[in-house]
């Protein structure tokens, strides 16, 4: 018993080393292993044909420890366990297991019933191809109007009898409009499909010929049966019939049937099961493992990066401002800016008024004040825009500020313009580069962040692994 217990012991440490002979460690971030398998995935999906700047290996080693690192702060910060983590990366799994509970047999049966109730809605009549003219009269009509229809559908019936091409005179009579254009074809239909009177008298025809005037609650008709079949056989319409239920969820149908019977049978919930499929499959599919894993561990990312970084980054103006005047000499423009408004005033006065309110209100409150003085109600005196305009953002700035030779029109009913505000050669506050200067805060935190999990989290690199990268 004692060689037994030993033989199978020393049997699951030679699996074990035989595995790791197969597949070894290529960094520790915070003391869990990361396989060479994993990094060659991350960094082959990352360095594709379609990267436009694609990395070294050692140009990406920087960066996957980076990201992992921020994964385990993200995993620190208990930010797996967010309701809204939770349902999104169940969403995301989900969608990525539930097709391996859908049999190709479970698959052929839905297919096949769906087949099933199609010839059978059908019926032994099969289906038809008609062609119609049609001249409208309504239910509610008086006699006259009806008079009137059968009149134009008799000159019609006259002129087909004696040569005339019925899709000729479709297009040219034919109150359908939907069909006209068509030449009066109306597709394949069935019977139950139509009203009663057409029906009736469109299946009682063979292939080329065409009814006499046929009377029914919207018109008169004339009809011309351009083809007649059965239905297709099931291996002939099995590829469109499948194409349309897969549109339609078949695939999630039949996972969710049976998810809910391994359910009953197990007593396990829903999620359980797929935990289960997704653990089962993921021992064996590295592929299927990764691509869930760097979904998981980039919800994560997302996460810590937009509570961490991006969202301080760009809402402390405080910290915005100071980052500007810390780094201003960076922050310049190839031509002259102009800061501040167009506005286009009903008269003279109007615009007299607006100068001198302007020089004791606020720059930040200019817009505002305006509108509140000059616009109230329905009464509007002024037009305003305001902007960092630079030449040839606005025709008025161009020839007012920029000296452009082109003078613009007045407006209609706003024809005295002026403009108020100051010619500026580099930004003033970080207000006036505000992309660039978000931007580039968020990238200074980004990097400070980095620094401090370098600092915090142990990362050892096995250089002789990373040598064997895509080269095993």
């Amino acid at each position: 018993m004692k060689y037994s217990i030993l033989f199978c012991s020393l049997f699951v440490i030679s699996v074990f080393l035989k595995a790791q002979d197969n597949d070894p460690i290529v960094m520790k971030i915070n003391g869990k292993d990361v396989s060479r398998s994993e990094f060659e995935y991350n960094f082959n999906k990352n360095n594709g044909e379609n990267v436009v700047e694609q990395k070294t290996i050692d140009e990406y080693v920087d960066l996957f420890i980076n990201y992992k690192l921020k994964v385990e702060a993200a995993l620190d910060a208990r930010y797996d366990t967010l309701t809204s983590f939770q349902k999104e990366f169940a969403s995301y799994r989900n969608q990525q297991i539930l097709p391996y509970f859908v049999s190709p047999q479970a698959e052929e049966k839905e297919v096949r019933n769906y087949y099933d109730m199609m010839k059978q809605g059908i019926g032994p009549e099969g289906l038809v191809f008609p062609a119609h003219i049609m001249t409208l009269a309504s239910q509610k009509a008086g006699q006259e109007e009806w008079n009137k229809a059968k009149i134009r559908i008799d000159s019609i019936y006259q002129a087909l009898q004696q040569g005339a091409d019925f899709s000729q005179l479709a297009q040219q009579c034919s109150e359908d409009k939907g069909s006209a254009g068509r030449g009066g074809a109306l597709g394949w239909i069935s019977k139950g499909q139509t009203i009663k009177e057409f029906e009736e008298a469109a299946f009682s025809l063979q292939k080329g010929q065409m009814s006499s005037v046929v009377k029914s609650p919207m018109g008169y008709h004339i009809i011309l049966m351009q083809d007649r079949k059965q239905l297709e056989s099931y291996e002939e319409l099995k590829p469109q019939i499948q194409k349309f239920l897969e549109q339609r969820g078949m695939k999630d149908r039949i996972a969710t049937v049976t998810i809910d019977s391994l359910g009953k049978a197990s007593h396990l919930t829903s999620d359980q099961i797929i935990e289960n499929k997704c653990k089962e499959l993921c021992a064996t599919n590295s592929e299927l493992k990764y691509l869930i894993q760097e979904y998981h561990d980039g919800l994560l990312l997302y996460e810590i990066s937009s509570r961490e970084v991006w969202e301080n980054a760009a809402t402390d103006e405080k910290a915005l401002e100071q980052y500007f005047k810390a780094n201003k000499s960076k922050y310049k423009w190839e031509a002259p800016r102009y800061k501040g408004l167009v506005c286009h005033a009903k008269d003279e006065e109007v615009q007299k008024q607006v100068r001198k309110l302007l020089k004791s209100v606020d720059e930040t409150k200019w817009i505002d004040t305006l509108r509140a003085t000059f616009n109230r109600d329905s009464l509007k005196q002024i037009r305003v825009e305001k902007n960092l305009f630079k030449e040839g953002d606005n025709r008025y700035v161009d020839y007012m500020v920029f000296k452009s030779k082109k003078q613009p029109k007045s407006m209609k009913m706003y024809p005295v313009t002026a403009v108020y505000g100051k010619k500026l050669k580099k930004p003033a506050t970080w207000t006036d580069v505000r992309g660039e200067v978000i931007s580039d805060y968020q990238t200074a935190c980004e990097n400070e962040f980095v620094r401090k999990l370098r600092e915090k989290y142990k990362v050892e690199v096995y250089e002789d692994v990373l040598k064997t990268v895509n080269k095993h």
